[in-house]
């Protein structure tokens, strides 16, 4: 376990390469002893000056949720991360990337929540009954670890390497198989990627529950309002300036991100 002063000068290294868009050395070569317990303590402590200057959190996000992730990390469970809203991306307004380090794309379900799930017994039933909608998303995801050398600590301190996230209408869950979404990625006219729904734990609505059982022993809730990306349906993508991205869901439809 690193000392609470450990923890902080780990955060405001984070804060700082965030700030300057200049990524720095993994954490975990520095603080010997990292641990997952430590690194959510120091993604919280970001969290919680991101809300002091202003910020509002508008959710969450779950990563690692994929078998093939998790083998890669060495892990047997996902992580997350808060989504805030100056983090929120809009179809039609370019996005510029000189703000981040090294971005990358993914698509994802999201789920738009319309009422507060329950923490520590949190189900799949529970998920489904209090989600308003189902969304199509993309999520921008960057690391300030420098050549993305992330262990697990890594990650979950650097905010689960979340960086923004965009998302469309969407419909009620009820109306869909949630297991059963194909989705597409398209960089202008290039087809580059597709998966389906069910890459993420088998059912996208166990990430969400997972998500709510977990956060709640950090005190944090899922609220009403809030947005929760489970995790990508397809391999990560890298983005370049120029670039236009659209994901297509069935039954769904399509978001889509420009970069300059």
């Amino acid at each position: 376990m690193l000392t609470d002063r450990q923890r902080k000068l780990a955060a405001g290294q984070l804060r700082d390469a965030e700030r300057a868009g200049r990524p720095i050395a993994p954490l975990t070569e520095e603080f010997s002893g990292l641990g997952a317990d430590d690194a959510y303590e120091i993604q919280l402590l970001n969290i919680r000056e991101r809300i002091r200057a202003g910020a509002t959190v508008t959710g969450h996000k779950v990563g690692l949720s994929s078998e093939v992730m998790q083998r890669m990390m060495g892990v047997d469970e996902p992580d997350y991360g808060h989504l805030l809203d100056d983090m929120e991306l809009h179809p039609g307004t370019p996005v510029p990337l000189a703000r981040y380090c090294a971005p990358r794309i993914e698509v994802e379900v999201g789920f738009v929540l319309g009422d507060d799930l329950p923490g520590e017994d949190c189900t799949v039933d529970d998920v489904l009954a209090a989600t308003e909608r189902v969304v199509p998303a993309l999520e921008l995801i960057d690391s300030r670890i420098r050549d993305w050398r992330i262990t697990l600590p890594d990650t979950v301190a650097d905010n689960a390497s979340s960086a923004g996230y965009a998302v469309g209408e969407g419909r009620d869950p009820r109306e869909l198989d949630l297991k059963a979404v194909d989705a597409v990625l398209h960089r202008g006219t290039e087809r580059i990627t597709e998966g389906r729904s069910d890459a993420v734990l088998g059912d996208p609505t166990l990430a969400v529950a997972w998500l709510a059982r977990t956060v709640a022993r950090f005190g944090v809730p899922l609220r009403k309002g809030h947005l929760v990306l489970p995790g990508s349906c397809t391999r990560a993508v890298d983005v370049a300036p120029g670039a236009t991205f659209t994901a297509d869901f069935t039954g769904l439809g399509p978001v889509s991100l420009s970069f300059v």
